[in-house]
């Protein structure tokens, strides 16, 4: 299967080359020439399959030969070795925990699938690679554990200063070795556009070679559509029309969760829920896309203005709105909607859920309230660990949280980061020089 730009269905690539550039050389990003359909008897069984069966079937047909079998099993075995439990709540609603991955977020499933991916690529080459990646929380973390150490490839993280929290801060600092965070005095748009602007930069691409791990890279974006595959297939007796709530900030995720409907995946509706960073959901109901400034708020991982996998789902529907409005459903709350969130949840089912989460609830419940099919099953991607956000969710919930060995031991650790102001060039600087 070749990938095209989204800025240019005429620059075409191969798989290989679409993971190791990360982003195509006009600034656009890479799209799959076309989505593979899975058969109806994978669907038949879908209940009987793991995990892992489910992620090498999907994989496999985006990356057809370009990866022998038995290696590409290899890659789904080492990056897929962590469960995704979807928790029952009620008769309709459903938590699909996606945070039992080595950095209690969602993030784990693309960053290590695209580790070893990358990997497998390079492990005959001499040149080092850079991976650079913007991060508003959890991407990052999620990157430095996937690429902690490995051999000939170095990371390099960007993420707006004052505006993660400190946990987040802390796993993403503290590693060392292969792994660099830069401290960027600005916002998550500013780091992913210093990133952007460095992979079109002709003279700095002729002395480092380059890759990203944001969601534009396609290696980080199509493991994430494995899980809506198996939460599916956990409520598949239940014969009802599957509806994803996703919380929603660079827009990666859910477009993972459309890849998968076009594949074949009976979902019925997806719901973009967004906070305060409501790009997206006004576009969905004014048909105007209008990138702004992103805010600070308590779900920081979806502080995004311009959400860059926005181009991959205009080109999946051939920018045509109505089918894309008819597709998604939007809604935006506040903070005070989401504290609201994760005290009711509490006090209703007894379960803890962080405000990313929250705000997916949030929107699934004003979905419900406008369409009123008891006929739904709403699942929620619950993105991230609460422990990650005690100081949010102990505004709601008093209850004591257990906090996971493996963060109380990042907290431990000093943090190591490079202030740098919000400039290009000496961001370009930097890279020129960083070894």
């Amino acid at each position: 299967m070749n990938y095209y730009s989204t800025n240019n269905k005429n620059l075409s690539v191969s798989f290989r080359e679409a993971v190791v550039k990360g982003i195509a050389g006009d600034g656009g990003l890479f799209m799959p020439s076309y989505i593979p359909k899975l058969s109806e008897k994978f669907f038949n069984e879908i209940d009987k399959l793991s995990l892992i069966e489910i992620a090498y079937e999907v994989s496999s047909r985006f990356i057809e030969n370009e990866i022998p079998k038995n290696d590409l099993q290899t890659i789904v075995d080492r990056s897929i070795s962590f469960d995704v439990p979807l928790v029952r709540l009620s008769d309709n609603l459903s938590i699909l925990e996606l945070f039992h991955g080595p950095t209690l977020a969602f993030k784990d499933f693309g960053a290590r699938f695209m580790a070893n991916t990358l990997g497998y690529f390079l492990q005959h080459e001499n040149d080092h690679v850079t991976i650079l990646v913007a991060t508003s929380g959890d991407t990052g973390s999620a990157v430095a554990n996937g690429f902690y150490k490995v051999d000939g490839i170095n990371v390099v993280i960007l993420y707006p200063s004052n505006k993660v929290s400190e946990i987040q801060e802390k796993q993403l600092t503290t590693l060392g070795e292969n792994i660099t965070a830069l401290e960027i005095e600005g916002t998550f748009d500013d780091c992913q556009k210093l990133v952007k602007a460095a992979f079109v930069d002709q003279d700095l691409i002729k002395n480092k070679k380059l890759s990203s791990a944001n969601s534009i890279n396609i290696a980080r974006l199509l493991p994430q559509s494995f899980y809506y595959f198996k939460s599916y297939a956990s409520l598949k007796s239940l014969n009802k029309k599957v509806v994803f709530s996703v919380p929603s900030g660079n827009l990666g995720n859910l477009t993972a969760g459309l890849f998968a409907r076009e594949m074949g995946l009976p979902a019925f509706h997806y719901i973009a829920a967004a906070n305060a960073n409501d790009v997206f959901p006004k576009y969905l109901t004014s048909s105007i896309f209008d990138p702004k400034p992103s805010v600070k708020t308590f779900s920081n991982a979806m502080d995004v203005g311009n959400p860059s996998n926005f181009a991959r789902i205009l080109s999946l529907y051939n920018n045509d709105y109505e089918k894309i409005k008819k597709t998604i459903y939007g809604a935006s709350f506040s903070d005070t909607d989401t504290l609201e969130a994760i005290k009711n949840i509490h006090s209703k089912y007894g379960y803890t859920i962080d405000p990313h989460g929250a705000v997916g609830c949030l929107a699934f419940d004003e979905y419900s309230r406008k369409f009123k099919d008891e006929n739904v099953a709403g699942v929620i991607l619950e993105t991230a660990h609460p422990a990650k956000f005690l100081d949010v969710v102990n505004l709601s919930v008093k209850d004591e949280i257990k906090i996971p060995a493996r963060l109380e031991d990042s907290m431990k650790k000093e943090k190591r980061s490079i202030l740098m102001r919000n400039d290009y060039k000496d961001f370009k600087e930097f890279l020129l020089h960083h070894k």
